[in-house]
């Protein structure tokens, strides 16, 4: 098991900026490490990704040393179990609204003592010949992360309690499905919405976790870096799309 470079960068106080994947693009990985993203997040809840992909996207990030997450399709420590199997650096997992998700999700992720996860000879175990699999759970135990969202105005009010959870790295704030909670959908800037980020932002500060969110462009990416978010995504949608369109406005005049 690799040394997690972006939980020490963490751990340190600094903060870090990713970069989401949705596409089973190998080179897409590569390019965000040559660019010096600090990791990637391979989205397989919004997009069509598999384990399967997922596990060739890792290698490419390996091969590159980027630490590499995976956002997960839900919390089920099934589905948990086979992305992680690849490799993984840890895992994004969606709509985390109590601490029993909180603690669902931690378990699923580490193995014992820490966890329920279940030991095989996997990928990200070496299959079984990098070394003694007590080694693996050992190192796997200390580098792995989780990073839960908060995404509901349900997972607002428990915000509290799931950051604080032993074993949760990041706790994510996504405006948007929270913007979808609370009846405005896509109106990230309503003030209920904005309200319920605020509110969220408060507790997650008192309990000394990682907060963390997207990012749109880099005015808002800096904006977030000032309220004390110190783990920002950007997708590479988004990046790509803006690029594109800056380019043909001046190309075009």
């Amino acid at each position: 098991m690799r040394e997690n470079t972006l939980k020490s960068k963490l751990a340190g106080g600094r903060a870090v900026v990713g970069a989401f994947v949705r596409m089973a693009a190998p080179a897409l990985v590569e390019m965000c490490a040559y660019a010096g993203f600090d990791f990637v997040a391979l989205d397989a809840e919004h997009g069509p990704l598999s384990v399967r992909d997922v596990e060739d996207l890792v290698r490419a990030a390996e091969a590159r040393d980027i630490p590499i997450l995976v956002r997960v399709p839900d919390n089920s420590p099934s589905v948990i179990l086979r992305y992680l199997d690849t490799g993984a650096s840890g895992i994004h997992v969606p709509e985390v609204n109590t601490v029993e998700q909180a603690l669902a999700a931690v378990h699923a992720v580490k193995y014992h003592p820490a966890g329920t996860r279940g030991l095989a000879g996997s990928r990200a175990a070496g299959f079984g010949l990098a070394g003694p699999l007590s080694e693996y759970v050992r190192r796997a135990n200390q580098e792995t992360m989780v990073i839960t969202a908060i995404e509901n105005i349900e997972g607002v009010r428990h915000a509290s309690e799931i950051a604080n959870v032993d074993g949760v790295d990041v706790v994510f704030v996504g405006p948007v499905d929270l913007s979808h909670s609370l009846g405005v959908p896509g109106q990230t800037g309503a003030p209920d919405v904005q309200a319920a980020i605020a509110d969220t932002v408060v507790r997650v500060k008192a309990s000394g976790k990682v907060l963390g969110t997207i990012a749109s462009d880099a005015e808002s990416a800096q904006a977030r870096l000032r309220e004390g978010y110190r783990y920002l995504v950007i997708g590479t949608e988004r990046l790509l799309g803006t690029a594109s369109r800056e380019f043909l406005q001046a190309v075009r005049g």
